[in-house]
């Protein structure tokens, strides 16, 4: 099966694989505004949005800390990370917004 376009635009070129590789997965993007990037993930519908987010920033910014991040999906906080990625929505192609917890100036 062919990743989702969506999940092409702007995204590194490497995939992060998340949970059983023979299983059923979901394509989705993970992006990280800060760092202006972006990556894909081939994770297992049942996969927890928090390992989703340690696993992208593990990427994306290897020296940021989890706790300092949050993620949303379409907008909204994912408030319970320990969901899984199909309990809180994400469908295949959908993009997960990790940003930064407490919004820092520009300078």
């Amino acid at each position: 099966m062919t990743a989702p376009f969506v999940t092409t635009l702007r995204a590194r070129a490497e995939t992060i694989q998340l949970g059983a590789p023979n299983g059923a997965a979901l394509t989705i993007r993970v992006e990280v505004p800060e760092r202006w990037d972006v990556v894909r993930v081939s994770a297992a519908p049942t996969e927890h949005v928090r390992a989703v987010k340690v696993a992208a920033l593990a990427v994306l910014d290897p020296r940021a800390d989890a706790r300092d991040y949050v993620v949303k999906l379409r907008g909204h906080e994912v408030l319970d990370e320990r969901r899984s990625i199909a309990e809180v929505g994400a469908r295949d192609g959908s993009t997960f917004l990790v940003t930064n917890r407490r919004r820092r100036p520009v300078r």
